[in-house]
């Protein structure tokens, strides 16, 4: 039996079960790989670093929940990082499938680690339609767009809200999003109102923000779960993205094993069939 053949016996079974122990195994023997850092993330970690206590930030939860592995990660930690300094966070998103209640989750539970007072450390907008409009608008008077926040209280009410009025208010911009979103932020926001801003983006997203950095219209960038564990060692605030960077290591050089066999065999056939 030749090479190609005895390959072509393999049962894909054994393929998907090893892929199986690749994923699950390191989740629960976590193998502590390091985690190299882009200056990209580190420029992104200092600059939120660099702002004064109660330095007024947005944070907005642009993404949908099929991206959660790569982006809740990001928001997690940003949370975790600002309430750490002492800064003041306004939460919002542009997105209505399910990403409502998923920046519920993580603003409520990062609040609740830090004992962090809604209305004086912290608000959350919630959802309003037309995401460029409200972008504009919200370069105008922010109260004009959400004239209550996400649990209907008025904004007047709010003493965070009492003090900030428009972006001229505000010390800094963090978009987490897995779609166009942040081109948005970056066209009308950044370049507009010249609000200072970076960025988590899923890892297909990040290529194309590049030149948001090289323009100098971001001042950071976080890439994918990669991106995100970056921040988390930074912060030196471990969470999931540290833990599932384990999993798709393994899982990759895995994929790269499998290519590698298959060359092996296609050129190995070919050169006995000459």
């Amino acid at each position: 039996m030749d090479l190609k053949a005895k390959f072509k016996e393999i049962d894909r079974r054994y393929i998907y079960l090893m892929i199986g122990l690749a994923a699950i195994l390191p989740l629960l023997f976590p193998l502590g790989l390091p985690i190299g850092v882009t200056q990209e993330a580190k420029d992104l970690y200092d600059k939120i670093e660099s702002l004064e206590e109660g330095s007024v930030v947005i944070l907005t939860f642009d993404y949908y929940p099929s991206t959660l592995p790569e982006t809740e990660p990001m928001s997690y930690a940003a949370m975790r990082h600002m309430f750490r300094n002492n800064l003041r966070v306004i939460t919002l998103t542009t997105i209505p499938l399910g990403s409502l209640s998923v920046m519920e989750n993580v603003v409520i539970n990062v609040a609740n680690e830090f004992d962090k007072v809604y209305g004086i450390d912290y608000v959350n907008l919630g959802y309003k339609y037309g995401y460029q409009a409200v972008m504009l608008g919200m370069g105008r008077n922010i109260k004009d767009i959400f004239p209550y926040d996400n649990y209907d209280n008025p904004l007047d009410s709010l003493p965070l809200m009492q003090e900030v009025k428009n972006y001229d208010d505000v010390d800094f911009l963090f978009v987490v999003s897995d779609n166009a979103t942040v081109e948005y932020w970056v066209s009308i926001v950044n370049a507009q109102f010249g609000l200072p801003m970076g960025a988590g983006v899923t890892a297909v997203m990040a290529p194309r923000c590049y030149s948001f950095l090289q323009t100098k219209q971001m001042v950071g960038l976080l890439g994918g779960m990669k991106g995100a564990a970056e921040y988390e060692s930074l912060s030196e605030n471990y969470g999931w993205a540290t833990i599932g960077m384990g999993p798709q290591s393994i899982i990759h050089f895995l994929i790269i094993f499998f290519i590698l066999i298959g060359n092996i065999s296609y050129f190995a056939t070919r050169r006995k069939g000459r």
